[in-house]
């Protein structure tokens, strides 16, 4: 009982400091900022990998595949966010012609 208190206790403070940290970030930023996390989420996702993989009991296969899918989709999702923020940044190279 005490260890899950002390999980949520320092999942919360995580979360706090997280936003933070995030909310501090100059706007110029961001981009490296995504890249760098986009790293952190390729770790997370093989770690529920991994979690899956030596899961016995029928629950923790059902937690281990839950984690494998959302670390996939949040790492999936941070490289296309990232994909768009890089988009705004390019000039286009397309003449436009008003003939």
């Amino acid at each position: 009982m005490i260890e899950g208190l002390a999980a949520l206790y320092i999942f919360m403070l995580a979360g706090f400091t997280g936003y933070e940290i995030i909310s501090r970030v100059p706007v110029i930023l961001h981009t490296p900022l995504m890249s760098g996390s986009n790293f952190v989420h390729g770790i997370v996702l093989v770690g529920a990998m991994i979690a899956l993989g030596i899961a016995e009991t029928t629950a923790e296969q059902i937690i281990g595949f839950v984690a494998v899918l959302l670390g996939a989709g949040n790492a999936v999702g941070g490289y296309v966010v990232t994909e768009r923020m890089l988009e705004m940044f390019k000039s286009s190279s397309k003449e436009r012609s008003d003939g």
